[in-house]
């Protein structure tokens, strides 16, 4: 006992020791662990370059604003595809949609006709049997080792059948939608209810509206993070149009009372319009704009509730926070002063709002306009929390935390991109766009954000150039390890 006296005495003594010290050297205690970091990302749904409040007074978001000034907006800041699948596959596995597989979207397009499915056909659709092939590596699985506990509320879109849901790849607990889009309210993708819980699929909480769900889960999960460290991925339906067969509902996005209130009355909210090939009413374009607009303010609403449930745990200045849009706006979006929208391999459509905070770690209040992806999410959350990469996976992009601090200028030299046979290319200042019919050309994004002054013609050096790049890009990619779903091998 007199020895275990002795032994337990010089570890006070040393503890002690420790603790003078710092308090000598002025160093904060806490510096003496090493605590790893939490994540929490939060993915909006085609919301508009300019669509915050800080950038445009017509529409509201105090809590995206603030989170604005407590960190770095990105200006610069692009995802890898012009629309949901591609870019949400990206952003969770670091690597071009052309390396993972998931080139192009998993959905149904009957419903674009007023097709209703019956869960016979529903079940051997492209939608329900479509996902991102196993071999590839998340987020998750990369922290996984080093302690992190895991969880996603919101939208999935990678796959339907089991084997692809978000607690077979990674992800310790899962609530919220499996495919692209569903009504706010019903939780159905065009007739089919699509939200589920874990690996199941869930009608408990139908008739309630899907971000206060998805606001729900992510409370519960932070409530009951005690010791591990987590990632937190928060990828909202909102302001994406709501996936009803009803006209009056499609083509505008679903939003409460409360928050349409919050901005000026429309008249009137419908008019005589065709879908489907037939006479119906429609939403009027001032009330979709409307109807977004409160979508994004609901949304803001409910990021404010847990960032202010952070600080109320003391663990706001440990959490770097990750907010952007999966890509550029549609329907009553603002893309301004970017040409284009979701879908197009304009500017509009594929560089997005962005904004990182982490206090303590990132400077407040700063506008950075440095050339940086979704591709860096990846590394950058591995670095922090001091996982080891995964091992023979090629990453396309790379830690952007000391760009976000200041302290070096980014390398990230170019970047492409291929949806089907709309293309583009960005190296250094220059941006090449082919949209077919829709047009293109050669731009200087440094002097031509808007993409109006077509240099084709006076700088056809530097098209070659850009192009050149890019084919050699598509051969790096055609000899990449092939992955599923579409590539063929």
């Amino acid at each position: 006992m007199e020895r275990v006296y002795i032994i337990f005495m010089k570890r006070v003594v040393l503890i002690v020791a420790v603790v003078l010290f710092h308090f000598a050297a002025g160093v904060p205690l806490g510096w003496c662990v090493d605590e790893k970091p939490n994540i929490l990302l939060i993915v909006s749904d085609d919301q508009g370059y300019a669509d915050l409040g800080l950038l445009n007074k017509d529409i509201l978001t105090p809590n995206l604003d603030r989170l604005a000034k407590e960190g770095v907006r990105l200006t610069n800041f692009y995802v890898s595809w012009p629309a949901c699948t591609p870019s949400r596959a990206s952003l969770l596995t670091g690597r071009y949609p052309q390396r993972n597989g998931m080139y192009d979207m998993i959905r149904n397009e009957a419903p674009d006709y007023g097709k209703k499915y019956n869960w016979e056909e529903y079940n051997v659709s492209w939608e329900k049997i479509g996902g991102m092939d196993l071999r590839e590596v998340m987020i998750p699985k990369v922290l996984k080792p080093v302690g992190y506990k895991s969880a996603i509320y919101g939208k999935w879109d990678l796959g339907i059948l089991k084997r692809y849901l978000p607690t077979h790849r990674g992800f310790d607990d899962f609530y919220g939608l499996v495919n692209t889009g569903i009504d706010y309210f019903t939780h159905e993708r065009y007739g089919v209810h699509s939200m589920y819980r874990e690996l199941e699929r869930t009608e408990e909480d139908k008739g309630t509206y899907a971000t206060y769900l998805f606001e729900r889960e992510a409370m519960r999960f932070l409530k009951n993070q005690k010791d591990n460290p987590f990632f937190l991925y928060l990828p909202f339906n909102a302001p994406h149009n709501s996936s009803s067969l009803d006209p009056k509902i499609r083509g505008t996005v679903q939003a409460p009372e409360k928050f349409k209130k919050m901005y000026p009355p429309v008249e009137p909210e419908f008019r005589k319009g065709k879908k489907y090939g037939k006479e119906a009413m429609v939403s009027t374009r001032e009330a979709r704009t409307r109807d977004y607009r409160a979508a994004v303010t609901c949304m803001d609403a409910s990021i404010g509730n847990l960032l202010a449930e952070l600080e109320r745990q003391g663990k706001r200045e440990n959490t770097i926070v990750v907010f952007f849009s999966d890509n550029g706006g549609s329907g009553g979006a603002s893309n301004a002063p970017l040409h284009g929208h979701k879908g197009q391999t304009w500017e509009g459509g594929i560089r997005v709002p962005c904004i990182v905070s982490w206090p303590g770690h990132l400077p407040q209040g700063v506008v950075s306009d440095e050339f940086l992806t979704s591709l860096e999410l990846l590394p950058t959350f591995a670095k922090a929390a001091g996982a080891p990469l995964p091992e023979g996976v090629v990453l396309d992009g790379f830690d952007m935390m000391p760009v976000l601090k200041g302290e070096k200028k980014s390398p990230r030299e170019d970047m492409f991109w291929k949806r089907k046979d709309l293309l583009a290319a960005r190296v250094g200042k220059w941006k090449w766009v082919d949209m077919g019919e829709a047009g293109g050309g050669l731009f200087d994004l440094e002097n031509d954000i808007e993409e109006k002054n077509d240099l084709s013609q006076a700088r056809p050096e530097i098209l070659k150039m850009v192009k050149g790049r890019f084919n050699q890009w598509l051969r790096e990619m055609d000899a990449a390890e092939p992955r599923g779903p579409f590539r063929d091998y």
